[in-house]
Parts: C-alpha cells; structure tokens; sequence
C-alpha cells in the first residue's frame, strides 16, 4: 500500500471535489459525488437544517468546504420568536426540541445570512417553512432575487408549531400545492421535507415527485413527549415537541426504505446518524445522502469526520463510486 503524508492543500483540494486517491499502483480515485435533480454535491454528507444554524457558526470549528452541503436553519416571510422555555430536553438516546421555527424573517436572513453562504464553495440549500401555502414561495421569490444559493428544502414536517409545520405534511393535496407553487418560483434543485408522522409517507412522497420535487429529505423529527418525575410536568413547556438522535434511526431507516421503493426521485436519509456505519446504513438502504442532525451538538466536527471517514471506507474497501453503495441492499 502507498503511503502518501497529505498536506492541508492536498485534503482541501480532494475534499472539494469528492475524490480521493486509493491504495495500489493504479492511482484510481474514489468519486464520493452524488446527485439531486440537476445539482451535483461534491459528496453525500449535508447538514440537517435546525442543528448548523446558518453554518457560520460552525465555521470555526473546521472548513465548511469540506462538507458536500449545507442545509440552513428554516426562514420564514415573517420573523418568529418561536416557543417559549423550556424547548430542548434530553431523552435516553436522543432530545426533544420545541424550538418552533425561530428565525430573524427572509429579509434579515438575506441581509445577515445570506452573504456568508454565498461565500462558501459546498453547496447551500436553504429550508422553507410558512405558516399558509402561499409563504413558502414568498421566501424563495425573496432569496432568488439575492441569488447565492444551490437549492430549497421545502419544511412541511416540522411538529413544533401552531400553524403550517406538520399540518401541511400529513396530506397529500396540500403537499402537492406547495410543491407545485414552489417548483414555479425556482429552477433550482427542490427537496421536500418529509415527515414520519403520518399514516403513509409514500402518499405524500409521490404527491411532492407529481409537482416536481428534485428530491425527498426522510425523516423529520418523531413527536415526543417527556415528563419531569419530581414536578410531575411536562419536560417543554409546549408538552409536546421533536424527538431526534440514535433513538430515531430505526424509523428513519424504515421510512427510506418505504420511500425509496415508492418513487424514482433521489432520497436524503435523516434521522439518529452519529458515526459512519449510520451513514453507511442509509446508503445501502438507498438514500442518495445523508443530513447530519443532532450529532453537531454533541461534536461540532462530526460532519466533516464522516466525509473523511467515508473516504478512507471506500478506499479500504475498493468501492470507487456511491453508486457501489446506493441501494445496495439484499433481501
């Protein structure tokens, strides 16, 4: 086997473009690139939106370039101060957040947000979230005319709030108007988020890839519920809110697999990832991607350790596409 001692310009470059020199005399690459829609991620590790802020945050912790996206916390037309405290509690592998969408508006995240990830060489989707069916096209008809981003994950999964969220996710008819609007403000590449708390998730996946979704993000939080023994209430002061981390996984795993036998659009697996067999588990299942979620709490290098991860994987193993693994599931 080569040895090679990489300099930071030699990871850098190869980080960048999703390839990476094997062992052997042949001095093969491994091409960690994927695609949704017509939009090609230099590799399939991305954020999951609501856990990377708007990615500056994170910045110093290591070179966002290296990741093959980033997903931005959800805006909204309007700001929200979202729910009141307490919203985060731990559970036995995993937490429960009520955050409820807390986000300064479009038009403060155009003008604070916005120039930092068009900064950034990895690509940028930005999360949609709205209370009525017409404000996740006013968001984008607002960001398109700043320019700057790659694509729009579409929020109609979130369990954390009053209006719109979850309410827009559970039907098809709904889930197909938003789509459709959405797909008519954008060419970009369009993901809709999906959530597991519904009576069939391939209803609603179809419904998105009828009206033109580019791809599908599965899963959104579980509802979650956590009581405080000592004072006997609830652990939020919502009662309810979004169950995430290892707990979910399982679900999350089953819902890919429900999904991605239901449509022929790429998947996003979301859900519990925290090492690289989780990321390794989602691909095999079929997800084109992965969002790394709650772990960015627990590590804030965690994304960038499992696309180097992934890489020395595939380099110890031969693999030299994702479609090696995609989908390579036996039953």
């Amino acid at each position: 086997m080569l040895h090679q001692k990489w300099t930071q310009n030699n990871i850098n470059t190869y980080a960048n473009t999703g390839l990476y020199l094997t062992h052997g005399r042949s001095n093969r690459v491994i091409d960690l690139s994927v695609k949704i829609g017509g939009l090609k991620f230099a590799n399939p590790i991305l954020t999951a939106s609501g856990t990377f802020g708007s990615g500056e945050e994170f910045s110093h912790f290591f070179d966002l370039n290296h990741l093959g996206g980033i997903v931005s916390k959800a805006v909204t037309p309007e700001p929200r101060i979202g729910n009141p405290s307490p919203r985060i509690a731990e559970t036995p592998c995993g937490m429960l957040n009520s955050i409820g969408l807390t986000n300064a508006g479009v038009k403060q995240f155009v003008k604070e947000k916005l120039p930092f990830l068009q900064s950034l060489e990895t690509k940028v989707i930005v999360n949609v979230a709205g209370k009525t069916i017409d404000d996740f096209s006013t968001v984008i008809k607002n960001i398109e005319d700043a320019g700057g981003v790659d694509g729009y994950e579409i929020n109609i999964s979130c369990p954390n709030v009053k209006e719109g969220g979850m309410a827009f996710g559970v039907d098809p008819i709904i889930t197909g108007k938003i789509t459709g609007q959405t797909r008519n403000a954008t060419d970009k590449c369009l993901i809709v988020k999906l959530s597991p708390n519904v009576t069939s998730i391939s209803d609603i996946a179809i419904a998105a890839e009828n009206e033109g979704a580019d791809g599908l993000s599965v899963i959104n939080t579980l509802v979650g519920m956590a009581v405080d023994v000592n004072t006997k209430r609830p652990k939020l002061a919502t009662v309810k809110g979004g169950l995430s981390g290892p707990a979910i996984k399982p679900v999350a795993i089953a819902k890919v697999f429900e999904v991605v036998n239901a449509v022929k659009i790429p998947v996003i697996g979301v859900g519990g990832i925290m090492e690289l067999n989780d990321v390794l588990e989602f691909l095999i299942t079929g997800a084109t991607a992965i969002q790394v979620g709650t772990a960015n709490f627990v590590s804030p290098q965690i994304s960038e350790q499992l696309v180097f991860d992934l890489k020395n994987y595939c380099q110890k193993n031969s693999i030299q596409t994702m479609a090696d693994i995609i989908g390579s599931l036996k039953i």
